[in-house]
């Protein structure tokens, strides 16, 4: 299960919303095959390569993430949003029969809404203040949080975890950024909340989580910047190096 922290300088009024993606099944995991298609379905009875992908869900995946979403709500501001493609494919269909019998038998104090893809890409842009956990399968999840990266700003900004029964991982949503090591101009904001995630999801630090984040709060409300998140109206020497941007973060806690 992925976990990603949205929120960030750009919109001050907006809370940090907090998608969870589903990580071990969907699309990604399926079948994958390539071949050379002898029958003469293409055009005009031509015949050509044909790819198929098979995206397939267990009833017990479903559950494990559905739940993991209503208990990060009871944390929050108790409203989750249910992100398919109903209208269309069968595993959706699924998915959402699944979390809704989640949400009554287990969890009704929880506010639950859903959404088609299609429009929750538009909604997390047009009215991200609107959202607090937002659950759904493995390839939306991943388009989803690219998508919502932008209200921070830059994906330099977006914590992440992958949860599981045992061990998890932090990490910032975008990797290690390797094409830029050494230079000093990555953003180490997001590995900085996943630090603060991990604080709180493995280690059941809550309160210091918090200081964390009001760490890095405090750093951006004073308009310091790495070059990512910095724009044409910001000065020169609001924008900082690597180390110096973690250094600022330091000293606020």
């Amino acid at each position: 299960m992925r976990l990603a922290s949205v929120g960030g300088p750009k919109w001050d009024s907006t809370d940090p919303a907090a998608p969870r993606r589903e990580l071990t099944g969907g699309i990604y995991f399926g079948k994958h095959d390539r071949f050379y298609d002898e029958d003469g379905a293409g055009a005009n009875g031509a015949a050509g390569q044909r790819a198929v992908d098979v995206m397939e869900y267990r009833e017990f995946e479903v559950e494990r993430i559905a739940r993991q979403a209503f208990e990060a709500a009871r944390k929050r501001r108790g409203d989750v949003t249910s992100v398919d493609k109903r209208n269309v494919l069968e595993t959706s269909r699924m998915w959402r029969e699944v979390v809704h019998r989640v949400h009554d038998e287990e969890c009704p104090d929880v506010q639950l809404e859903d959404l088609l893809v299609d429009n929750a890409a538009m909604q997390l842009i047009n009215r991200p203040g609107d959202f607090d956990v937002v659950v759904t399968e493995n390839m939306f999840g991943d388009i989803l949080s690219d998508d919502a990266a932008q209200i921070t700003g830059s994906l330099g900004m977006l914590a992440s975890a992958s949860l599981g029964d045992g061990v998890s991982l932090f990490e910032p949503s975008a990797g290690s950024a390797p094409d830029i090591a050494g230079f000093g101009i990555a953003n180490p904001l997001a590995q900085i909340l996943s630090a603060a995630m991990l604080l709180t999801y493995a280690l059941d630090m809550g309160e210091q989580a918090v200081l964390v984040e009001n760490a890095v709060a405090h750093v951006l409300d004073e308009d310091w910047r790495t070059r990512d998140i910095a724009d044409a109206n910001t000065p020169a020497e609001k924008i900082l190096r690597t180390a110096q941007m973690g250094d600022k973060v330091i000293a606020a806690l």
